[in-house]
């Protein structure tokens, strides 16, 4: 199953209103808990966005069913259950705006890593460690839990290929060729396109955390500088663990402006200013960290 892009509209409707749901909490935790449970309401809101074609998913269902007749060595029925699955591609196809990605299915996964970046790195060096001494499986038990993210899965059938393919098979089952038939049906159902939308929580951690201290840096100072701390740490294991960004801002960058942000607000504390600079180039860092993989 391959991974591909997905379109940049649905990446961003993840980021939606990502750096405004924790104004009234009175701790970091709480800013932070706050942007993950936005980020998952947000995943959750695209995923009731994806448009699945129902049809399409029958005409899956009945391929399957093709096959598991033709296991059985019942042909008639694997030709009546395909003949069904080619008329419901043709529905599909009679749609001038059908998509050249027909959905499926969608998905949420959510995955937070519970640790700060000196865990990440730590948890990096022991499984360097592991892979050197050929322990691959225990490795890979460190490895996979190493993600702070939220997951938008989407599975899809391309309209390119997918009718030709059932077209084929039901030649060759009209010729007798049982085995040609299967392997195509099969190939078939392996083509579909998986998109994973990644969306890092950390960053959006942060996002949350400085909005938040941009509210009470002039009334609560000791708040408005741990909000600010935190958001420096959820940014650092960010990095560690991998999440990058196309913008020009980077990780270094944003570090240095909150540094800034804190210097002003030890001081005369006139941060207006700087806050504004600063949530701008954090929600262009954002927005360019949502990421499709394709792998």
């Amino acid at each position: 199953m391959k991974k591909v892009l997905l379109s940049s509209v649905v990446a961003l409707a993840l980021l939606g209103t990502g750096a405004m749901a924790a104004e009234k909490s009175t701790d970091s935790k709480s800013v932070s808990a706050a942007a993950v449970r936005n980020a998952k309401a947000n995943a959750m809101q695209a995923k009731g966005d994806v448009k699945i074609v129902k049809e399409a998913v029958e005409a899956v269902q009945l391929t399957q069913k093709v096959l598991v007749a033709l296991n059985q060595k019942k042909k008639d029925e694997a030709i009546k259950a395909l003949e069904k699955a080619i008329g419901k591609m043709e529905v599909v196809m009679s749609n001038p705006k059908a998509p050249a990605l027909i959905p499926l299915d969608a998905s949420v996964i959510v995955s937070e890593f519970a640790g700060s970046a000196y865990d990440v790195q730590n948890a990096v060096i022991t499984s360097i460690a592991l892979l050197q001494k050929s322990r691959v499986q225990d490795a890979r038990m460190i490895v996979q839990t190493l993600k702070d993210e939220v997951d938008l899965v989407t599975i899809n059938m391309p309209l390119a290929s997918y009718p030709a393919a059932l077209k084929l098979a039901a030649k060759f089952l009209h010729e007798d060729k049982i085995d040609e038939a299967r392997k195509v049906l099969a190939t078939a159902l392996n083509t579909f396109v998986e998109v994973d939308v990644v969306t890092p929580l950390g960053i959006l951690e942060a996002q949350n955390l400085i909005a938040a201290a941009s509210k009470v840096a002039q009334s609560d100072k000791k708040l408005a500088l741990a909000h600010l701390e935190a958001a420096k740490a959820a940014l650092k294991k960010a990095k560690a663990l991998g999440y990058t960004s196309t913008s020009d801002t980077t990780y270094k960058m944003l570090n240095d402006a909150i540094n800034k942000v804190e210097d002003e607000i030890r001081g005369a504390n006139k941060s207006e200013g700087l806050f504004k600079e600063l949530i701008v180039k954090l929600k262009e860092f954002a927005d360019k960290a949502v990421k499709s993989v394709h792998k």
